[in-house]
């Protein structure tokens, strides 16, 4: 169970890294599709593993919540006519996320079997 929970986590943090270099890093339209589409669907699998499965990892939620308050709270608000400087803590949140996929990885590491 430790290393399908390991392997999970490790998925999640590099979804977010290839989503973040699809959206920043290329200028390809297709490759820009690729990406994002590779980086949801890990998602959607790291979480369908997790959910058959339990880990103690107290650092992954509130870096979780502090990733979705930044990163998805300045992309809404942008969305609802904030300024777009607002955009500067996107990359804030989005490392918050990695770091709660890197706790999670830790933990599930540390996990017992």
């Amino acid at each position: 169970m430790r290393i399908w929970m390991t392997l999970a986590a490790l998925g999640g943090l590099l979804a977010v890294g290839f989503g973040a270099f699809g959206a920043h890093g290329v200028t390809d339209p297709k490759a820009r599709e690729w990406l994002q589409t590779g980086a949801t669907y890990a998602f959607v699998h790291c979480l369908a593993v997790f959910a058959g499965s339990r880990v103690s990892a107290r650092l992954a939620p509130p870096l979780f919540l502090g990733g979705m308050l930044l990163f998805s709270g300045s992309l809404f608000a942008m969305a609802l006519g904030a300024p777009r400087i607002l955009g500067a803590v996107t990359p804030i949140g989005g490392v918050l996320f990695m770091a709660g996929w890197l706790a999670l990885t830790f933990g599930a590491w540390k996990a017992q079997d």
